[in-house]
């Protein structure tokens, strides 16, 4: 069975070649959650490139990197993305979105130390937007 976390990784493009070394961690050496000896939970891909394919008639002006991970030990990935050498900190975001989770939480380094800023506290409670019906 698996247990699938979405990720994506913004960062400035200067950076890319961090976010490719993130990448083959994630592939080659990132431990599974709750299984120890385990490694690799899936890679990162730029989905931002001129054949992304985004709605709008004008490409996207970011660098986003997205992963579906299997089975990821998500507080190892948080401790690797906050010590990576990134050469421009101030911009890199971190968006995951665990299993039976409804929303992504961002996470971003500010004053040298990586800090989840959306939602701040979320309570685990919101996550399947109870009583939501869409239209």
């Amino acid at each position: 069975m698996s247990w699938v976390a979405n990720v994506m990784v913004c960062a400035d493009a200067s950076d890319w070649r961090n976010v490719e070394a993130l990448s083959d961690w994630l592939r080659d050496e990132a431990p599974r959650r709750r299984q120890p000896g385990a490694v690799g939970v899936g890679s990162l891909r730029l989905i931002t490139g001129p054949d992304a394919g985004w709605g709008g008639a004008k490409n996207p002006e970011c660098e986003v990197w997205a992963g579906a991970l299997n089975h990821a030990d998500l507080d190892a990935l948080r401790q690797r993305f906050a010590g990576t050498p990134w050469r421009v900190p101030g911009a890199v975001q971190l968006l995951i979105m665990d299993q039976e989770e409804w929303f992504f939480r961002l996470w971003m380094i500010r004053d040298g130390e990586l800090r989840q800023y959306a939602p701040p506290a979320p309570a685990e409670e919101d996550d399947g937007f109870h009583g939501f019906h869409g239209t």
